[in-house]
């Protein structure tokens, strides 16, 4: 096998690269509660983010938040692609049309919607999941949906970086 470029030396590639793709968010630890200020009790505004090691060859980022625990099922509360392989980072409040394209998100409009399950329901988790691609652009108009973004980033996904927070709101 030595030698060979068979699907094993990509796959072995692509988990390097996974491995050294590395989202954080200054506001809450990975895996922590949201503050307030992030959520629909608060000011409602997107906490920082910051990245390092994407793929040396991505020409462009996506980025989706979406909440798994969701009643009627997986709900999105941020979608941003065709963002700059050189952005290093997003700052607390991005507003949509600063960078990148601005999907709709399930409550309905561009840009974040901060978490906001219904009362009582338990903990909720948010994916904060930024994708580096092989693509400068997903071809994609403003207000793209979920599974569009999802469908265009087939087989262009170079790395994942994953960050989790939890919130609840309480009866």
């Amino acid at each position: 096998m030595r030698g060979t470029a068979g699907p094993n030396r990509w796959t072995n590639r692509a988990l390097y690269w996974s491995m050294a793709f590395k989202l954080t968010i200054p506001a809450f630890a990975d895996g922590a509660q949201i503050p307030k200020l992030h959520t629909c009790e608060g000011a409602d505004i997107s906490p920082s983010l910051e990245w390092t090691g994407e793929p040396a060859n991505a020409q462009s980022l996506t980025l989706v938040v979406d909440d798994p625990d969701a009643p009627a099922g997986t709900w999105n509360h941020w979608l941003l692609f065709d963002l700059s392989a050189a952005v290093r980072s997003l700052a607390q409040g991005y507003k949509p049309g600063k960078l990148g394209i601005s999907g709709t998100n399930d409550f309905g409009r561009p840009g974040y919607g901060g978490p906001c399950p219904p009362k009582g329901h338990g903990p909720h988790r948010y994916f904060f999941k930024l994708y580096a691609l092989d693509v400068l652009s997903l071809g994609l108009q403003p207000g793209a949906r979920r599974p569009d973004i999802d469908k265009a980033m087939r087989g262009h996904i170079l790395g994942e970086a994953q960050y989790m927070g939890r919130y609840e709101r309480i009866s």
